[in-house]
């Protein structure tokens, strides 16, 4: 299966390196600050957000709540709270508080017991305090428009035990469908529900009727309905159909109204993009998922429909790209939104009647999670090739940073040359992607490569700046990212070529990026290497169970024996949409898990490392493909990092990661 090259283009994205500074190395992985959420106020002056640090004494992620000024004055920090992290920030509409959900203890919480409560904060002074008379855990909120109520998603408190029987355990009995779901363990049949409350009286009530769960509350701007999705059909677990609904604030518990009916996915919890309603209330901007049976890999569109139903129109049909985040211009004449589109992600516009996207800002950036202002100030997340994520300011068509959390540390790392390739796979296909040189790299010299794959795999390798990249780059290695078949970012048959064929064209199309690094005088190709986490990982069992070539593997959290993630990970109706069901399409099962059963294919070194509760590829896996190697005698070892998920999130796990992941190559190749 070994991928042939052939032609190739390059455009090349130059990362200044700097005499004085230093290469990345493992430790700098937690000392990233990570901004996101971020929030506009009303009056379009203040953006709050969170900043994600490392407290390395305590050995632990935190994350508080930040403010930054419109006029780039500066930000500063609004929460310091030690060892408790805040999340959700949100100004009320008059801009007097900054809501924000938190786990922290109140003076009412045994030890360890504190649910997840909103905290308000007065932006006058004072300590923020929790919103009494809520019961369970708050996941999402939205304040009206008039401030004096909030939607809630609150999620059922468990039930209350007494006396002796409170310290002991009990069976977990289990009757749904899907039972499993990572960084929560077993799940029970509590449901996410609507609740409106009170903020003066501090009375909560049911909005909505049902035993079902709802998520991605938004207003009407008359603060009359909210509208929200939810899969309000039996056993739906088992079907994509989420569709956006809207319940009558004057009739709290009452059924509400369905708004969309198309069969597949609208506004999928799983993008995080809220229903938008113009500023007439009128119509409801959302995204519409494509084809249901393209389950992950089909694209994403932006759609509209009257806000009190009727006919839902696609605006982005001939786009084929996903799309996200969906806003309206102030006076309703356009909804712009994001594109996901071959490397970046730019923002883009489209008239509300339909018609033509025209970009409204564009180039080597990838933005998210936009948020906007009534007097249309817009702040977004911006990622760019040389220095981690802050949060920007589209000032009159000019981006303007507001936060540089990241400005030092990045100034003083020597960062290596990043090039864009384009390559061609053995079947014709474009596969496109990056390369990376170490930091003093001289043209035409040949070093150790690694071809590092993302996870996904619906997903993109982009410009935004990668710290594992630069750690692999600053560690003596070229690194290859390529977007091969599965990736988004290219159209949905880009994507969909790897349905129900994983391990086929994308092992192909990888090949050919390791070709061409090979071709371009870069890659030694004694001196190869691989490794991914998640799908990354899965595709690296793929690679090395078709080809020989590399010297050293690195395979994180995945899997090779396919049938034994039926029932034991968290993909079910994935599964069954995707493969079929295991006892009547065997062939194609068995054909997938070829890492495993014909794990005598593979005879590269290899390093295999999963967080012990991992549900979303549980350990198992892992411990398979580990002992098929090692009963044939092929060098290998199993990390497993105790109490952590599918992400490793501990920093000095995070860091002993990246130092056996680069000790293992470096054995192999140096």
């Amino acid at each position: 299966m070994r991928a042939r090259l052939f032609s190739a283009t390059i455009l090349a994205l130059v990362v200044p390196q700097q005499a004085w500074a230093a290469k990345a190395g493992p430790t700098d992985i937690v000392r990233v600050e990570q901004v996101s959420e971020p929030e506009i106020s009303a009056d379009g002056q203040s953006v709050v957000y969170t900043l994600e640090v490392a407290d390395v004494a305590e050995d632990e992620q935190i994350s508080h709540i930040w403010i930054a000024q419109w006029d780039g004055s500066g930000a500063r920090r609004l929460t310091s709270r030690k060892g408790e992290s805040e999340s959700a920030p949100r100004f009320s509409p008059d801009g007097s508080a900054i809501a924000f959900i938190s786990s922290r203890a109140s003076e009412d919480d045994e030890a360890d017991d504190a649910p997840a409560r909103l905290w308000l904060l007065p932006r006058a002074g004072g300590e923020a305090y929790p919103l009494p008379g809520i019961e369970g855990s708050a996941s999402d909120y939205a304040f009206s428009p008039d401030g004096k109520r909030l939607v809630l998603v609150v999620q059922d408190p468990k039930p209350k035990r007494e006396g002796e029987a409170k310290d002991r355990p009990e069976p977990i009995v289990i009757d749904r469908y899907r039972f499993k779901e990572d960084g929560i363990g077993y799940l029970d049949n509590r449901r996410e529900r609507l609740w409106l409350y009170d903020i003066a009286s501090g009375k909560a009530e049911r909005l909505t009727d049902g035993d079902f769960d709802e998520a991605l509350p938004a207003w009407s701007p008359d603060g009359k309905r909210v509208a929200f999705v939810s899969r309000r059909i039996p056993d739906a677990e088992r079907s994509p159909d989420f569709n956006i609904w809207t319940a009558d604030v004057a009739k709290p518990g009452q059924a509400p109204k369905q708004i969309t009916k198309y069969g597949g996915a609208d506004s999928d919890p799983g993008f995080g993009s809220y229903p938008a309603w113009s500023p007439d209330g009128s119509q409801i901007a959302y995204l519409r998922t494509g084809d249901p049976s393209l389950i992950w890999y089909a694209t994403t569109d932006l759609a509209v429909v009257p806000s009190g139903g009727g006919e839902e129109r696609v605006l982005t049909e001939t786009l084929d790209r996903n799309v996200l985040n969906p806003f309206w211009s102030t006076d309703g004449s356009t909804i712009s939104f994001i594109v996901e589109d071959d490397g970046v992600q730019r923002l883009a516009s489209v008239p509300a009647v339909g018609g033509s996207v025209s970009n409204v800002k564009s180039g080597e950036w990838v933005f998210s999670e936009p948020t906007v202002a009534p007097n249309g100030h817009v702040a977004m997340r911006v990622g760019q090739l040389t220095a981690p994520d802050e949060i920007y300011a589209l000032d009159n068509g000019k981006l303007r940073a507001l936060t540089s959390h990241n400005v030092e540390f990045a100034k003083n790392l020597e960062l290596g040359k990043v090039e864009r390739i384009s390559v061609t796979s053995k079947d014709g296909t474009e596969v496109r992607g990056f390369i990376q040189t170490p930091p003093g790299y001289r043209k035409g010299s040949r070093v150790p490569t690694m071809l590092y794959i993302h996870g996904g795999p619906t997903s993109q390798f982009d410009v935004s700046f990668d710290i594992m990249r630069e750690i692999f780059s600053g560690g003596g290695y070229a690194v290859i990212t390529v977007n091969p078949r599965g990736s988004t970012g290219y159209g949905q048959a880009h994507a969909a070529g790897i349905d129900a064929a994983w391990g086929t064209v994308d092992v192909e199309d990888v090949l050919a990026a390791v070709d061409h690094a090979v071709a371009e005088g870069i890659a030694d190709p004694d001196k190869l290497v691989i490794g991914g986490w998640s799908y990354g990982g899965m595709l690296t069992n793929y690679t090395i169970a078709s080809d020989t070539r590399f010297k050293a593997a690195m395979s994180g959290a995945s899997i090779g024996n396919i049938l034994a993630g039926y029932g034991t990970d968290h993909y079910v109706y994935e599964y069954d949409v995707e493969l079929g069901y295991p006892w009547e399409n065997q062939e194609v099962w068995e054909k997938l898990s070829y890492p495993f059963l014909h794990n005598d294919r593979i005879v590269t070194p290899t390093l295999f490392m999963v967080g012990g509760e991992d549900v979303n590829v549980p350990t198992l896996a892992t411990e398979q493909m580990y002992q098929g190697l090692r009963s044939r005698g092929i060098e290998t070892r199993m990390v497993i990092y105790p109490g952590e998920f599918h992400g490793i999130s501990r920093p000095s796990f995070k860091i002993d990661r990246l130092k056996r992941w680069l000790d293992w190559y470096d054995a192999h190749v140096k």
